[in-house]
């Protein structure tokens, strides 16, 4: 399985372009590099049958999200409204920082 270059972080807004959850946007809540997959806030939601615990005293029946593959996600731009597909760009003080192609502003910085 050849390795993406990650270019989405936790807590970015992103949206699906591929799948059951197609056209949906969320947040990241975690990402799996080793496994390019990424958890996303309420997308992709599985049940899981659990028994009681001290986490979960009930047990039961729990929804919960599945990872999701990086290939099927794009970084959405919360200023103009699009996924886009971000560059790299490096500041004067040496920081690198993320600019939407669509409408020129840094991302999630």
């Amino acid at each position: 399985m050849a390795k993406i270059r990650i270019k989405i972080r936790k807590n970015d807004t992103i949206k699906v372009i591929a799948g059951k959850e197609r056209g949906k946007t969320g947040k990241i809540i975690r990402i799996f590099p080793a496994r390019n997959k990424a958890l996303v806030e309420k997308l992709n939601l599985v049940k899981r049958h659990t028994k009681p615990t001290a986490k979960a005293p009930q047990g039961g029946v729990i929804e919960k999200e599945a990872p999701i593959d990086l290939s099927n996600l794009i970084l959405f731009c919360e200023r103009c409204n699009k996924p886009t597909r971000p560059k790299r760009k490096q500041l004067e003080d040496g920081k690198k920082v993320r600019i939407c192609r669509k409408c020129g502003e840094m991302i999630g910085e």
